[in-house]
């Protein structure tokens, strides 16, 4: 029986995602990150990174409920989480809100994706392929799938949309780091925002 977790570590720094679409940036909620990470056990860096990566589209609640009634299956919040995925972590960690909290609770949505991972961390086993790091992985199952993620593991290669969020991956690690690290300036205010979404959440 999974013991009742807290929904969210701190929502204090969880502004609203602007309206604007290119006013995104994924730094902004480099508190938020860390302390969800370090309460699921993660690597901040890892969920900084995919964070990143899943700024290809808006996620101002308004426009994410537009989105969802052009694409009724489309994914929700910031860190982009589908609802059978939500509903496994939900269920693991006893969390007491709901999917659609995804998408008006930024910090909600930071620390169901840092569990998610950490999920996925603990089904990957410690010995895997070398050409791809251990959160290289972690991203890949965040992205495809734990079953896929396991494949990976095991030597099969990469699809195409694969390898593109990991192409996309390691191109944000330097972002990530930064904004971590407190060092994203005003030129780098919405270039988080990527337009490529290769498996249209």
């Amino acid at each position: 029986m999974p013991q009742p977790e807290s929904d969210a570590v701190d929502d204090a720094e969880a502004r609203t995602p602007p309206l604007r679409p290119g006013g995104y940036d994924p730094a902004h909620y480099a508190g938020c990150v860390v302390r969800s990470a370090e309460a699921a056990g993660v690597s901040p860096l890892l969920v900084m990174t995919v964070l990143h990566n899943e700024a290809y589209k808006p996620h101002h609640p308004l426009l994410e409920r537009l989105w969802q009634w052009w694409k009724p299956g489309a994914s929700f919040g910031v860190a982009n989480m589908h609802r059978a995925t939500f509903e496994q972590v939900r269920r693991r960690h006893a969390l007491s809100k709901e999917w659609h909290d995804l998408r008006d609770d930024a910090a909600f949505a930071i620390h169901a994706a840092a569990l998610h991972l950490k999920d996925l961390d603990r089904s990957l086993p410690e010995r895997h392929v070398r050409r791809l790091g251990r959160d290289e992985l972690l991203a890949l199952g965040y992205n495809a799938g734990e079953r896929n993620m396991l494949a990976f593991a095991r030597g099969v290669p990469p699809g195409p949309m694969a390898r593109s969020y990991l192409r996309r991956f390691r191109a944000h690690r330097s972002r990530a780091t930064a904004a971590l690290a407190g060092d994203v300036g005003p030129h780098d205010a919405g270039s988080a925002m990527n337009t490529e979404a290769p498996n249209s959440k």
